[in-house]
Order: structure tokens, then sequence, then C-alpha cells
């Protein structure tokens, strides 16, 4: 269910928790790379806020304009399946099943997403401090310059040159299909009216909070030179898996009120997709609502 617009906290996990995107320099530069793309690619209906891409899944906090996030996903998705596939080898299916994207709902709630954002590695006992992760976080862009400089492998400029004798052979991701393309943050709508000093002094006391947590556990962590080591691959033994939440809220009212939109969506979309699978193309969807594919052969027997 998107609402007219939005803010999201969206999660995708790689096929079997597998650890296809393990950190490196070169997966971390396609990621970024193809992020950066898929932002621009959206023409402002979609707003990029925070993101963490750890070993075998990712999280991003975003923005979005009624369905334009699911083009953008898609677009997000098939890239990195095509190309950090290729780094690591992998020519399967990529993704585990579809993205899941909770509706965040006040500014805490944004808050602590983005809190949760910044605790990855950490808090998984991979690394003692957020910075030490070695994988792909808006942490530098948050505690910096918002903007970033990726490299886009333009594969489809190097499929139109394929066979002229100027053509390297330097391989998909030679230095003559790159493109810079640049990676912007928004702020949070709530720190908005925050100088950037200010800003930035909120991001540093989210993270020592998540690292003073993350020391009283008092475990030993694997170490970002351990994490990088580890083959793409793997399919890890145990997998945390727990259920996706309805939304993102700081009071239990606001998450009531969310349900029973979410009810009466369910309830039109259920009675338009029966009017609609029996040929009846002018059932009204819910706004930003998919309709159902039907098969030309039922549908002009319906008719």
């Amino acid at each position: 269910m998107f609402q007219e617009e939005g803010y999201y906290f969206v999660t995708s996990r790689c096929f079997q928790g597998r650890l296809l995107l393990r950190p490196s320099e070169e997966v971390n530069e396609v990621v970024g790379g193809v992020l950066a793309r898929a932002v621009q690619q959206s023409a402002g209906t979609v707003r990029l806020y925070a993101f963490a891409f750890a070993s075998n899944h990712f999280h991003l906090l975003v923005w979005a304009r009624g369905a334009a996030l699911a083009g953008f996903m898609q677009y997000l998705r098939a890239n990195l399946s095509k190309k950090v596939g290729k780094l690591v080898d992998w020519s399967g299916g990529f993704w585990e099943r579809r993205y899941s994207a909770e509706p965040v709902l006040d500014d805490t709630a944004l808050v602590g997403r983005l809190r949760y954002v910044l605790a990855h590695g950490v808090k998984e006992g991979l690394v003692e401090k957020s910075a030490e992760w070695p994988g792909l976080t808006c942490l530098p862009q948050l505690l910096g310059p918002a903007r970033r400089l990726f490299r886009w492998f333009n594969w489809t400029r190097r499929w139109r040159k394929r066979g002229s004798e100027d053509m390297s052979d330097g391989g998909l991701f030679a230095q003559e299909w790159a493109e810079p393309v640049e990676l912007e943050l928004a702020p949070l709508p709530c720190w908005e009216g925050l100088k950037e000093e200010e800003r930035q002094r909120a991001v540093r006391g989210l993270v020592e909070q998540v690292e003073a947590e993350a020391r009283t556990r008092g475990t030993p962590v694997l170490g970002a030179r351990a994490v990088r080591a580890q083959h793409p691959h793997t399919r890890p033994e145990h997998l945390k898996r727990s259920p996706r939440p309805l939304g993102h809220a700081s009071t239990r009212q606001a998450l009531n009120e969310l349900r029973e939109q979410y009810r009466a969506f369910v309830a039109a979309f259920r009675a338009a997709a029966a009017r609609w699978s029996r040929g009846d193309f002018l059932a009204c969807f819910p706004p930003f609502a998919f309709p159902p594919h039907v098969a030309p052969g039922r549908a002009s027997q319906s008719l």
C-alpha cells in the first residue's frame, strides 16, 4: 500500500542469506554507482536519507511519491543483481524475495530508523565502531559532505560499441564504460531547520549510543578484515528472521490507524480484483495499486 507521498524503511535480503554483497572496494564502488543512478533515474520522485549495505542485505530510508518506490526498487535490485553478481561470480537468483517497505509515520520513528541503519555492523558484533564497517554506508556523508561521487558502469554503451575498432578489451568494469554519478543525501525533514554542524552532532550522538550499547554486551567482534575475507557464496547456518512490522511509529494510535487504512485498502483491492479477473476492466482499484495480470485468452472468454 503506497501513500500519495510518504517515508519508508526498505529492506532487501540476498538469496538464502548468502554474503553476495560482501564488502570489497570493487563491490562498494559498484553498489554506490547503482544506488546513485537509481536515485538519479527517479527524477525527484524518490528521496534518499540513509542507507547501509551489509554482506547479505541492505536497508534504505527514503521518501517516495505514490508508487514511484516500486520502479526505483526494480531498477536498483535488477542492476545490483547483474553487476554485483558478475563481480562475485553468481549467476542464480540474487534476492531472496520481494523487498519490504514499511511506512515511517512520524519524526521520532524517522530518527529511530536512522539509528538502526547506523547500528549495522556494530549490533551484529562484526565491528566495534560504526565507522569501521567496510561496507557501503551513509555515515561518511552524514558526518561530512552530503554528496559523494561514484562510478556507474554503462553496459548499454559497451553493448552498442561491441565489435568496433576503438573498443577496449578491459571487460565489463573497464574505465571506458565508467561514468561519474553523484549520490546526494537529503537531511531528515525534522532536521532541515538545523545547521550542518548540529545535524552532524546529532548523528554522532546516535552512533555513540549504538557503540555504548554494544560495549555493554562484552562480546568479541569479528573485525573488518575477517568480514572482507568471507566468501560471498557462503550461506549462514543461522539467519535472524523476525516478522516484518506493518509500520514504524512512536505511538500505538498511529499504528492502529495505519492498520485500519491497510485493511480498507486490502478490501477495496480484493473487490476490484475479483471484477478485473472476470474481464470487467472498469473496476476501480485503490490509488497507486497494481491490477493483477489477466491472461488475454481468459479475458476474452470473460467478455
